[in-house]
């Protein structure tokens, strides 16, 4: 007999908002609950209260972890503006992977990109005349705490503005994505995108080992998973967060 039908969400989280829905005491940030009031879901993967951009929502655990640990590789985009003008080198290294914690990041992918076509940020960006700004499009496949900013900032270039703005299910379709979503506006799956996910939930629950596990000569089942997903959310910094 099937069970309840599930509830998968898109949200396009704005700018000081938790990637949690209960509100933490004597916090300046705002929490989900302010703008979803669907019960029962939560955000498979966190971005930080100072971050922006896509989430998913759902009441499904397994699908939680499916797109949250590591060792399935599910890329994630985010646009990033960054203080400077990184150069050619610079991207290399964000590729390649860069020093984070004392461990080497994953190999990404990173380019730089014209300036997207974003609301204004609320509060805005504070512009100095003196630095220029430039934007990168860094694709991820892990998301540890605050992963974006330390990578940036261990190429000489700091963070000013994160925002995720896809995440791929690895299907061979488009990514899931914020086209039509404004920052705090939220809607359902549409028909075509949850047989994507349901397609999703029926392929082997073993998964894939990832590029870390490999090169370190651990089983899948052995190693941490730094980006997973949790109920709790992204705390004030998004702590355990989904790399943003």
């Amino acid at each position: 007999m099937a069970g309840p039908p599930l509830t998968h969400l898109l949200f396009h989280k704005p700018y000081g908002v938790l990637s949690q829905f209960t509100p933490e005491p004597e916090s300046r940030w705002d929490c989900l609950a302010s703008f979803i009031p669907v019960p029962g879901v939560y955000a498979a993967g966190r971005l930080d209260a100072d971050s922006e951009g896509l989430l998913l929502l759902t009441d499904h655990g397994p699908l939680q972890h499916r797109l949250t640990d590591p060792a399935w590789g599910h890329w994630r985009t985010y646009w990033v503006q960054v203080e400077g003008e990184p150069s050619a080198e610079a991207l290399q290294r964000l590729a390649e992977g860069v020093m984070v914690q004392g461990e080497r990041t994953l190999p990404a992918r990173a380019r730089a990109l014209p300036a997207p076509q974003l609301p204004e940020r609320v509060p805005p960006i504070r512009h100095r005349l003196t630095i220029p700004t430039a934007w990168l499009e860094l694709q991820l496949r892990e998301g540890r705490n605050r992963q974006v900013r330390r990578m940036t900032a261990a190429v000489g270039h700091p963070t000013l503005r994160l925002v995720r703005a896809s995440i791929d299910l690895m299907d061979g379709e488009p990514p899931l994505n914020l086209s039509g979503l404004d920052p705090g506006r939220w809607r359902a799956l549409t028909p075509e995108e949850d047989r994507r996910v349901q397609e999703l939930l029926r392929q082997p629950a073993s998964g894939q080992p990832s590029l870390r596990t490999l090169s370190a000569g651990r089983s899948p089942s052995g190693r941490r998973s730094p980006g997973r997903g949790g109920r709790a959310g992204g705390g004030k910094s998004g702590r355990a967060g989904g790399g943003g």
